[in-house]
């Protein structure tokens, strides 16, 4: 699989029917190893190890409800009270990073209302937090540690 541009880590890559899987930390299970869960799993990583992430404030694969269709969040980010602080979308390397991809994880957040927003293709992240009183939106210039949110 390609090089990214986050710290590697030691993946868990098998073979199961006939197709290469890869061992999701969060959800405890191999998953099909697709161009973009290659990115997921690095970025789930690099939350974890380097940004100090608790795992079992994390999700992946969340389904929401948005206007009437079922729609999954990549990977999110939860309060103690398990209420969501934060989406991460992911998307395949060769995926560039467009207004799409924003509109996107916006329509997610029409629905949990996080903090902070990632958009990240494994190459480039883009992290932005909310702020609702002022309804206006601040990139950041790192992806921040667990304890800075």
């Amino acid at each position: 699989m390609q090089e990214l541009n986050l710290p590697r880590f030691e993946t868990k890559i098998a073979e199961r029917d006939g197709r290469r899987v890869i061992f999701d930390v969060i959800r405890r299970r191999y998953v099909a190893l697709t161009p973009e869960e290659w990115v997921r799993q690095h970025f789930v990583h690099f939350l974890l190890e380097h940004k100090g992430y608790p795992q079992a404030l994390m999700a992946n694969e969340v389904q929401v409800q948005l206007n009437g269709t079922k729609k999954r969040c990549d990977t999110v980010l939860y309060r103690r009270d398990l209420t969501a602080r934060m989406i991460v979308e992911y998307k395949a390397p060769e995926i560039e990073i467009t207004q799409k991809v924003f509109d996107q994880i916006t329509r997610y957040n029409m629905v949990l209302k996080v903090d902070y927003l990632i958009v990240s293709n494994g190459l480039q992240h883009y992290c932005c937090r909310i702020d609702y009183e002022r309804n206006t939106y601040t990139f950041l210039q790192d992806i921040p540690a667990y304890g800075d949110l």
